[in-house]
């Protein structure tokens, strides 16, 4: 990293990030657990959690990088850069500009939440299980396999869960949120990361040479997700603890106006097809 480089220390900062997160619980834990004044472990409370906010310099301005879809097939998309960005909401993990992609539902099938229920096996959604493709040729500079494939959380049941228990993969670092993954180094500053992975289904290990088209795994259901579903983004590092999520396009694939997935939210998707960049819930073809 130069010492001239535009957001040095905001880079420096954001990749402590796990250093910042266990501070904040530990503070917290320590001031519930002792007689130290509140003021004290407060205020290291609220300093690590200032720290934790810190992100890398956003790159939301510069001109979209072309690259092939990472799926085959019919797919809809779900947080998409071209409905909002940060498109997940948040810029950590240099996911300002991610993707999740994901089977459309059913013809005919009618959005629903439950109040209960929603922890279904892996194995029954039609997404888990698709092949990954590398997005352009490059080389392999991250695997992470050992992560299981964890039920669904689809009900406000199985979300209280995701969101207060499962809130805690922060503290376990990368591995802990974006689950089995590869992160592939394309150069020029621009690396792809392939999110969610299913256990033991990356075919690729660092130091590996890829194609694009190259199948270096399966859709799983690893890490903090809902259900089995791909998350993709590229970013300018290839750590996500300071990496800055880059703007991009897909190359090939088929957009239709008016084909979008019903069978996700009730409210009519209004948005204009985005050449190259489904919206929330349009539907591609690759």
């Amino acid at each position: 990293m130069s010492a001239n480089e535009p957001g040095r220390w905001r880079r420096i900062v954001s990749g402590l990030f796990l250093v910042w997160a266990w501070g904040f619980a530990l503070a917290v834990i320590v001031g519930l657990v002792t007689d130290l004044p509140f003021s004290l472990t407060g205020s290291l409370a609220v300093l690590f959690f200032a720290l934790a906010l810190v992100r890398a310099p956003r790159r939301d301005d510069e001109p979209p990088v072309e690259v092939a879809s990472p799926v085959r097939g019919r797919w809809t998309v779900v947080h998409s850069p071209a409905s909002k960005v940060p498109s997940h909401g948040v810029r950590g993990y240099g996911q300002s500009h991610a993707v999740d992609i994901i089977h459309p539902r059913p013809a005919g099938t009618t959005p629903s939440y439950p109040l209960v229920g929603g922890f279904r096996r892996p194995e029954g959604f039609s997404s888990f299980g698709r092949p990954v493709h590398a997005v352009a040729d490059g080389e392999v500079v991250r695997v992470v396999t050992w992560c299981r494939d964890h039920r669904s959380r689809t009900s406000w049941l199985a979300f209280v869960y995701l969101f207060v228990v499962e809130g805690f993969r922060d503290l376990g670092g990368a591995p802990g949120v974006v689950g089995n993954h590869v992160t592939i180094d394309h150069g020029n500053g621009v690396h792809s990361l392939y999110a969610h992975l299913r256990r033991g289904s990356v075919r690729v290990a660092v130091g590996d040479r890829v194609s694009a088209g190259d199948v270096i795994g399966e859709v799983g259901n690893s890490g903090n997700t809902s259900e089995p579903h791909l998350h993709f983004q590229l970013m300018d590092r290839p750590s996500v603890m300071n990496a800055a999520g880059l703007p991009f396009r897909f190359t090939g694939i088929r957009q239709r106006e008016g084909d979008v997935d019903r069978g996700w939210s009730r409210a009519e998707p209004q948005q204009a097809i985005v050449p190259a960049l489904p919206a929330n819930f349009q539907i591609f073809e690759a």
